[in-house]
């Protein structure tokens, strides 16, 4: 959980991801278009991905990435973004 908190909080926007998933690539599309400059976490390519992907999921994320924090605080999975964005 720590490890998770600390790398949420080292930029204003942080995304957990998996390279292979195409909904991780549309969310950090989305940031991007949007101007932000996420911090990524490609759990897949991490050796502590598992772990992450766990505690991911505890938090409610489900499935567990893409996993968006803004500001250290978890705001949710790619269904809460696409839906404030359109907001």
């Amino acid at each position: 959980m720590e490890q998770v908190e600390k790398l949420a909080s080292e930029k204003a926007v942080v995304i957990f991801s998996k390279s292979s998933c195409c909904m991780c690539h549309a969310i950090k599309r989305l940031f991007y278009e949007l101007g932000a400059s996420p911090a990524i976490y490609e759990l897949d390519e991490d050796a502590r991905g598992k772990e992450m992907e766990g505690v991911l999921t505890r938090l409610g994320c489900n499935p567990p990435v893409p996993a968006v924090f803004i500001g250290g605080k978890f705001v949710g999975s790619a269904n809460t973004i696409m839906t404030l964005q359109r907001n």
